[in-house]
């Protein structure tokens, strides 16, 4: 088996034809065995994708002559490895998809984007001027930008967590009024990689969230500076085969209870009903039969 990395990147940028950048991409990744998840709309382009330490390179490089592309900040893992023919095994197949948002808030036509990225969003803190902003403004309240279910497993100490299962939520939550207490606050929101505070942010200051900021490259970022000494505590949620990962540098933070059994554990597991997209925080002795969501064991019981 070969080393592999995995690549997670986004770029928003005016795209004028979805549909030729989505089939450059898929004969790109095609002839460089890459595989993965790519996201192409109007607005730019979100994607995850691994393969060799070659083809990475090659896919980087031909990613990089392309107007528009030439700066994206491209965050690099070590992947799972190779299978005999080539292709990463953090991914199963190749997914190359055109949607109307490359992350779905469900809000395209409010979304403004321009060669400079989105227009409107939270001013970007990179993560070495967290602390300053954390000592100029005392009552910085960090919001988390994810699915509930992500920061079960990993958050930043104290931050607040809005009750959501997908990104389409946060507008019906933040119309509701349920934080309207913070629109006087400065925030700072933080996602995995950054992508979905670049559209979070904009969102809540065109709804009167005006000291909103955003953690510039997300989690990741912030972890590879600090690690586990930092104020991130736990496992950090990916979206591919390897489900969490942990920084490297100081002890981690086992901050999840298995929903089974109540254990300590620092793992996601996705619900055993083919239907069904839930993830639930289980340890590794229930990971190893059947996992089911509450809906689907109480079906299961009938």
């Amino acid at each position: 088996m070969a080393l592999s990395r995995v690549l997670l990147f986004y770029k928003f940028t005016p795209i004028t034809d979805p549909i030729a950048m989505k089939m450059w991409q898929w004969d790109m990744c095609e002839r460089l065995k890459l595989r993965g998840r790519i996201l192409i709309s109007e607005h730019g382009i979100n994607a995850t994708v691994g393969g060799t330490i070659d083809a990475c390179k090659a896919y980087v490089k031909r990613m990089k002559q392309y107007p528009g592309f030439a700066d994206i900040e491209w965050k690099i893992s070590e992947g799972l490895g190779t299978d005999a023919e080539g292709y990463a095994t953090d991914f199963p197949r190749l997914s190359v998809k055109v949607r109307k948002e490359i992350v779905a808030f469900g809000a395209p036509e409010e979304l403004k984007v321009d060669e400079n990225g989105i227009v409107g969003g939270g001013r970007h803190v990179k993560p070495d001027e967290v602390e300053q902003i954390i000592a100029e403004n005392p009552d910085l309240v960090f919001f988390d930008g994810r699915n509930a279910i992500e920061a079960q497993i990993g958050r930043f100490d104290g931050a607040v967590v809005p009750p959501t299962t997908t990104t389409h939520d946060f507008i019906s939550i933040l119309e509701s009024g349920e934080y309207d207490d913070l629109k006087d606050k400065p925030i700072l929101a933080y996602c995995t990689g950054g992508i979905r505070c670049e559209v979070l942010t904009a969102l809540m200051k065109n709804r009167g969230f005006d000291k909103v900021m955003q953690l510039d490259g997300g989690i990741v970022r912030y972890g590879e500076k600090f690690g586990n000494t930092g104020r991130w505590k736990g496992s950090l949620t990916v979206f591919d085969n390897r489900e969490v990962m942990d920084f490297p540098g100081g002890e981690v933070d086992v901050i999840g209870s298995c929903h089974s059994c109540g254990q300590p554990t620092g793992q996601l597991h996705n619900c055993d009903e083919p239907s069904c997209r839930a993830r639930l925080v289980t340890c590794e002795s229930c990971g190893a039969h059947p996992v089911y969501c509450d809906a689907h064991k109480a079906t299961l019981a009938r």
